[in-house]
């Protein structure tokens, strides 16, 4: 898209505090509070041009969604301790590992921001339902991890690939990273087998066929 030049910018919205959701997400104009040290552009400033993508965005506390609400429906920032606003050109894409559905019954998540945000919807399968793409990304979180630990000759063994295509891996990414680092620190062997992957993690050698939960 025309937006692929610009920049994009990751924000875990459960790691935001709520009393520095504005500063952080708007930004903040010195001497504006203490600590503010200097102006501060935010998230939405920062990624105009791109892409803001706010990981967990079902954390965000409900005092501050409205708040967001506010700037992705009028495209404009105002900075905390300044009196006129921005205008920001950005592309939010949001990600959840809650049902919102749920949430927004209970009241955890505001309805409005819920359909400003889900103008296009797409549902990522567990990887119990894609495990193609669990080996592919076994492999490559393998190489990253090797070295990262300095054992960048660390493979999956035959066994070890069709192993981690069989299992339900109810921890998704998660939990298969894990496994994987667990493995690159304990194992004193180059060739991953079934029996150490299947030695830290929950799982045995043998998958399981009804996962209940991931």
């Amino acid at each position: 898209s025309r937006r692929a030049d610009g920049p994009f910018l990751v924000v875990n919205c459960a790691g935001v505090p709520e009393g520095l959701f504005e500063s952080e997400f708007f930004g903040h104009r010195k001497g504006s509070f203490t600590g503010a040290d200097a102006d501060r552009e935010g998230f939405l400033e920062a990624a105009t041009g791109g892409t803001l993508f706010l990981d967990e965005v079902g954390e965000l506390p409900v005092s501050q969604q409205g708040k967001l609400l506010l700037c992705l429906e009028e495209g404009v920032v105002r900075r905390v301790g300044e009196h006129w606003e921005r205008p920001v050109d950005v592309r939010v894409v949001a990600g959840t590992g809650r049902d919102l559905r749920v949430a927004l019954e209970e009241g955890g998540f505001r309805r409005d921001l819920f359909h400003r945000l889900a103008v296009l919807r797409w549902r990522i399968p567990p990887l119990r339902e894609r495990p193609e793409d669990a080996l592919y990304l076994a492999i490559r979180l393998l190489r990253r991890l090797g070295r990262r630990h300095g054992r960048a000759e660390v493979a999956l063994s035959t066994e070890a690939r069709a192993w981690i295509q069989a299992q339900p891996w109810p921890g998704n990414v998660r939990q298969l990273a894990h496994a994987l680092e667990a493995c690159v620190i304990l194992s004193d062997v180059d060739l991953l087998t079934p029996e150490e992957l299947a030695a830290v993690t929950e799982m045995g050698l043998t998958p399981r066929s009804e996962p209940k939960d991931g």
